[in-house]
């Protein structure tokens, strides 16, 4: 979908009222360009529309994405295209739809083509704006490790109707809490799965892209009686908004992208790019707040070979004990790390997010961790 003209001004503007300290004026910018509504105030100055761009990105765009940071040539595309075209004939990828009292969503599942009814794991996945559950699935290539491994992957799908671009609204108050709103909603598609098909209960997991990511850290920290741990990429920690200048803010890296101080609540691994034009890569510094460095684990650092990102890698624990990884994909932007050229916001020449999501959950089970009161 296209975007109007008169919503991009509407949007320059309230970027730039944001920036004046105007929050009042540019939320009210925003509320009637989302009415369809153009504003008759006067254009943002040009030193404002790039930065517009960029922190309007991954809350209000409508179009996809353009994978913009993967360099893979035309021969490889051929052979991930026709790689995951494989998966998807082996195993069962079909569409479904849950409902609650806080509506409806449908949702995709990945059954492996092994499965007999024996007890098996569970990925949540949650897209990033723009994105859907095809298109999520076949840049992560989950459910290519699924077939690998033996697991099940949902993807749940935010529909325009629920946010225009998509995205899951991690900043909403409504959305944050246990038992409301989308938590409630995700939750419930989890659940659904889980009596319906033969999943461990000890082996159920959550992860998600950058809006996705954020609201992946809000699953853990509302249910760790649900998921046994927990992936956040390029995303942001549990309640650092309450409204759009505050998540423009966190997103920016600004002093309102703190959250309060909770005990973390189940493992955790986050992966983030420190060249994120979009999410601010402090946002994964706020993340690991309750986490400290594992004094028995070496910190990893690689080294730039065959074209592949440098990345650093922080083992933690939290003082109840509770894992955690912290990778820091150096130069890295916007992108799932390792993904596939098949779908949007990915980035090839990272490490493999995926493999390392797997293998940081599977050695992960649920267990119980003392959370603070």
């Amino acid at each position: 979908m296209k975007l109007n003209e008169g919503f991009l001004d509407s949007m320059k503007e309230a970027f730039a009222l944001f920036r004046n300290h105007d929050s009042a004026a540019a939320t009210e910018i925003v509320k009637r360009a989302m009415r369809g509504e153009q504003a008759n105030a006067a254009p943002a100055r040009h030193e404002n529309i790039d930065q517009a761009r960029t922190h309007f990105t991954d809350v209000f765009r409508f179009r996809r994405d353009v994978n913009h940071a993967n360099h893979a040539n035309h021969a490889n595309h051929a052979h991930h295209a026709h790689a995951d075209a494989d998966v998807q004939d082996r195993g069962h990828f079909s569409t479904r739809r849950f409902a609650n009292a806080a509506g409806q969503r449908s949702y995709k599942l990945y059954v492996p083509s092994a499965y007999g009814n024996e007890p098996v794991p569970l990925i949540v996945m949650l897209h990033g704006c723009t994105q859907d559950a095809d298109d999520f699935a076949a840049g992560t290539r989950m459910n290519a490790l699924a077939e690998t491994h033996g697991f099940m992957v949902a993807y749940p799908i935010q529909p325009q109707a629920a946010n225009t671009s998509k995205c899951w609204n991690w900043f909403k108050p409504t959305d944050q809490q246990r038992d409301h709103g989308e938590p409630s909603l995700i939750a419930g598609i989890t659940r659904e799965i889980m009596a319906q098909h033969n999943v461990d209960p000890k082996r159920v997991y959550v992860a998600g892209l950058s809006a996705g990511g954020a609201m992946a850290a809000i699953m853990a920290q509302r249910y760790p009686d649900l998921y046994a741990a927990a992936g956040v990429h390029s995303g942001l920690p549990a309640g650092c908004a309450r409204d759009l200048p505050s998540a423009l803010a966190a997103m920016r890296g600004g002093k309102n992208a703190k959250a309060a101080v909770s005990e973390p609540r189940c493992p955790l691994i986050v992966f983030h790019g420190d060249a994120d034009a979009t999410v601010h890569h402090g946002n994964a510094i706020e993340l690991m707040r309750g986490f400290t460095i594992d004094a028995t684990a070496r910190e990893e650092v690689s080294s730039a070979d065959r074209g592949a990102r440098r990345h650093t890698v922080r083992r933690m624990k939290s003082a109840q004990g509770v894992p955690a990884e912290w990778w820091t994909i150096h130069g890295a932007p916007h992108a799932w790390s390792g993904g596939s050229p098949n779908g949007s916001y990915t980035d090839s020449t990272g490490p493999d997010a995926s493999a390392e999501m797997v293998r940081f959950f599977l050695a992960h089970p649920l267990q119980a961790f003392k959370a603070a009161s």
